[in-house]
């Protein structure tokens, strides 16, 4: 009997607590807590969705509270959207929040620029309004809208298809083709005027030169970038900003994505693919970030020059490699390459290779993955379906260079004996720690050898000023500190100009780091 009156007891317990209707929960009176007041929803392109913002709302009372209705101020117009716990909708009615609970919010917006009136709407703006029939609470929502030129392939109209590029034929004589267009005449130079924001790859025809003016901005959606063709040729004229931490003159590559929280993603984006046959490449004061390969170059020009000149330029959280050169023939100076999930320079499969001044490095850590090369790999020898093709290394010489990292060896060679492989470093910091002596015995790092290594420095500290953050001015307590070979007047990747007597290894002068609160 005792068991049964605990069942009737329970039972009873269930029916009362399922008997709970809404309208035990009291409307609200303005008692409602936010867990923010204002919801920026950061900065946007026109026509691009905004990432899911969120807050909550606090009920804090020791009743169940009923809001009437939850509302955007600028009702169906809005270019807001709303969530609430669940439910989708411009206006909700009746939404409950439990005694001492809380709900989610959430916000996003996509918002075309040409629908504004007046400059002030670029900062686009509305309310969501709590119960605003009664005792109104309301949390303010903001955006800013960036107009960009947008550069896309076609779609035809009758089939729906994208426009596409063809890239080749595979082993089956199958097309290989990639989404994409090519540039017209007309959009051959990228002002400073309006961002621009990519989608696919835009292509330079044959011929032609894209040419991009200083404190120009690219933007690239996912698997987007830009390709140039055979006998084709890109021209980027950044320039050194009068305050150079701002970057304002320098042309700068990302995605288009411009939330804080994409500011440092790797692999947003493609690549910059300089094709076999294009030619007379110069790249100064640009920032090139967020990419899968920053810059794949393939083969050279077969001119004297260099194909490629890239002069003050950073590239860094590339997913894959930073400057890939395959059989290239690239003169780099005042270069920095930082974090890449493989290799952050490689240099393959042969090629003239020339860098003066540069800063290599590969501090990387995209999630869990350890990386399985060194900073700077170099090759004359790759395999393609199983099979090794391999071309003369005519040269790869660095000097004045820093070659560092967070693993013990950053530096590597790999080399087919059948084919020239010649390669001098002269007054460069490298860190190569072999604790496990796999090198002992290979020719290819005898650092005693100076026909190979003159006057280098291994493993000691480049004392970067923050390379997590990919700032590698060096302080003065850096071994590269006045220890470069001279090469005459010069300035750094920052314009300082090189100490005439003593100048420094690597892209930066050093500095005296202010000492931090």
């Amino acid at each position: 009997m005792r068991y049964l009156s605990s069942f009737f007891l329970l039972i009873i317990i269930i029916i009362w607590g399922s008997c709970r209707n809404d309208f035990e929960a009291e409307d609200s009176t303005g008692n409602l807590q936010f867990s923010v007041d204002t919801l920026f929803l950061d900065t946007i392109f026109t026509n691009i969705g905004s990432s899911t913002y969120s807050f909550k709302v606090y009920n804090r009372s020791n009743s169940d509270i009923n809001i009437p209705s939850i509302t955007l101020e600028r009702g169906e117009s809005s270019n807001y959207r709303l969530n609430v716990d669940g439910v989708s909708g411009n206006s909700l009615e009746n939404i409950q929040v439990l005694s001492k609970d809380s709900i989610f919010v959430f916000v996003e917006t996509t918002t075309d620029i040409t629908d504004q009136t007046t400059e002030l709407d670029f900062l686009y703006t509305d309310r969501i309004l709590f119960d605003p029939n009664g005792s109104q609470q309301d949390v303010d929502l903001v955006t800013l809208i960036k107009d960009a030129t947008f550069l896309f392939p076609s779609r035809d109209a009758m089939t729906g298809e994208i426009e596409t590029l063809l890239l080749g034929t595979d082993d089956d004589d199958n097309e290989v083709r990639i989404e994409g267009f090519f540039l017209n005449d007309d959009q051959l130079n990228f002002t400073n005027e309006k961002p621009y924001v990519i989608y696919g790859y835009a292509a330079v025809p044959s011929g032609s030169t894209l040419t991009i003016d200083a404190g120009a901005r690219i933007h690239f959606h996912a698997d987007s970038g830009i390709i140039v063709a055979n006998e084709a040729t890109l021209n980027i004229q950044g320039e050194l900003s009068e305050d150079p931490e701002l970057l304002e003159n320098e042309v700068i590559f990302e995605s288009d994505r411009l939330e804080p929280g994409f500011s440092d993603v790797p692999g947003q984006w493609g690549t910059i693919w300089l094709t076999a046959g294009s030619t007379g490449h110069n790249i100064n004061y640009t920032t090139i970030k967020n990419a899968t390969v920053g810059i794949l170059m393939d083969s050279n020009d077969g001119g004297t020059d260099p194909t490629l000149t890239i002069t003050n330029t950073q590239i860094y959280n590339s997913s894959n490699v930073g400057l890939l050169a395959r059989t290239g023939n690239v003169l780099g100076e005042n270069l920095v390459i930082n974090n890449a999930g493989q290799v952050a320079l490689n240099c393959s499969l042969g090629g003239i290779y020339n860098f003066t001044h540069c800063t290599f490095a590969n501090y990387t850590t995209f999630g869990s993955v350890v990386r399985d090369f060194p900073t700077v790999l170099i090759d004359n020898v790759l395999e393609f379906d199983g099979i090794p093709f391999s071309i003369d290394l005519e040269q790869a010489n660095f000097t004045n260079c820093i070659i560092y990292g967070n693993q013990n060896i950053e530096l590597g060679f790999i080399r087919d004996e059948s084919k020239l492989f010649n390669y001098n470093f002269k007054n460069c910091v490298i860190r190569f720690n072999d604790l496990n002596e796999i090198s002992v015995g290979n020719p290819l790092y005898d650092f005693t050898n100076t026909d190979l290594f003159e006057n280098v420095i291994l493993n000691e500290d480049p004392n970067f000023k923050e390379p997590s953050e990919n700032m590698f001015m060096i302080g003065e307590e850096s071994a590269a500190n006045g220890k470069a070979t001279i090469l005459g007047t010069g300035t750094d990747i920052l314009g300082v100009n090189r100490n005439a007597t003593a100048p420094d290894i690597g892209a930066y002068e050093s500095v005296i780091f202010e000492e931090e609160n």
